[in-house]
């Protein structure tokens, strides 16, 4: 039995927003026959599971939204995985795999919007919608794949790099047409459950960030298109749920797991040369720009000790130990 639709929250932490997101979630696919919502908590031991169950119960969601437990934090993929092997396993297949952030709210017509979409196109795998600020500002939400000429230009922050290498920033600016795209944020994004079935789950070996890129690019080798479709949106409080990017108060020191992250996704996707040119660029680049900063004077809104760390956990230093082989089976 395959049904339409599911959405995948994973919660850490976060019971709160996840709480506030989950009445628009629930209006949004309470029409859509089999759909359903599966709420990962990865073991946050601070009481949300229970918050996310009484609230789900007492508000009359339980016909299409369940909560899960991990049994652990293991990341944003690995929670992912978790609800999705529960609800095939529970329910059966899923034409229609949605990962939803808990710091969201969900716009009227989001997933019909999706939905409509993917069936007229079923060369696209993936597709996402436009993430915004509550009132309506829109967020940069789809984004080329990392690259070395990427890599020196957001670490040398010159402009006529910048105007040099415009073709090939991850960034592309915020479309107002759907259009191809190489990958879009794991904030609000739709993948047809054949990818799933043909690539794999995400690799739960990123513990968070760079997971939905590698899946993306795992498809497009596969042969499928990805999608960014602005008429599909969501309310996204950015970093709210993470508390990496947040974009008030002074800079926040960037977590290993980013670094780490980054450098699994070029080593094993790339290869270890090109990892270790991607890192010596942007270390060489971040570095000469540390350096006109303090020429010129500009203020310092870097992370604290991005430099050290960049180089730290690149390539150039630990080569290609702990990247494992993927880890995306059922």
């Amino acid at each position: 039995m395959t049904s339409r639709l599911l959405v995948v929250m994973v919660n850490w932490r976060a019971a709160k927003l996840a709480t506030e997101c989950i009445p628009s979630l629930a209006s949004e696919i309470a029409d859509l026959p089999g759909a359903r919502a599966v709420i990962v908590d990865n073991d946050s031991q601070d009481g949300s599971e229970r918050v996310l169950r009484d609230f789900v119960a007492a508000g009359g969601f339980s016909g299409v939204v369940e909560v899960v437990q991990a049994g652990r934090n293991a990341g944003f993929a690995a929670g992912n995985n978790v609800g999705i092997r529960h609800a095939f396993a529970k329910y059966g297949r899923f034409e229609f795999v949605a990962l939803l952030n808990p710091d969201t709210m969900v716009r009227p017509g989001a997933y019909r919007i999706l939905l409509e979409f993917m069936d007229g196109r079923p060369d696209v795998g993936i597709a996402g919608g436009r993430s915004e600020d509550p009132d309506a500002t829109p967020q940069f939400c789809c984004f080329r794949f990392p690259s070395i000429a990427n890599e020196l230009a957001v670490n040398l922050r010159l402009g006529l790099v910048d105007k040099l290498l415009r073709d090939r920033i991850a960034r592309v600016g915020i479309p107002t047409e759907a259009g191809p795209i190489d990958w879009v944020s794991g904030a609000h994004m739709m993948i047809r459950g054949r990818v799933l079935e043909e690539v794999g789950l995400m690799d739960e070996s990123y513990f968070l960030y760079f997971e939905e890129t590698d899946l993306t690019l795992r498809a497009k080798r596969a042969g499928w298109t990805c999608w960014h479709v602005p008429e599909s949106r969501i309310v996204h409080l950015v970093g709210q749920s993470s508390g990496v990017t947040r974009r008030e108060g002074p800079p926040q020191k960037v977590p290993t797991y980013w670094f780490e992250s980054r450098r699994r996704f070029f080593v094993l996707n790339h290869g270890l040369a090109y990892a270790l040119a991607a890192d010596a660029v942007a270390v060489l680049g971040f570095a000469l720009w540390r350096l006109r900063r303090r020429v010129q004077r500009k203020d310092d809104r870097d992370p604290p000790g991005f430099l050290r760390d960049l180089f730290r956990f690149s390539s150039l230093a630990r080569g290609k130990r702990g990247v494992g082989p993927r880890e995306v089976g059922w």
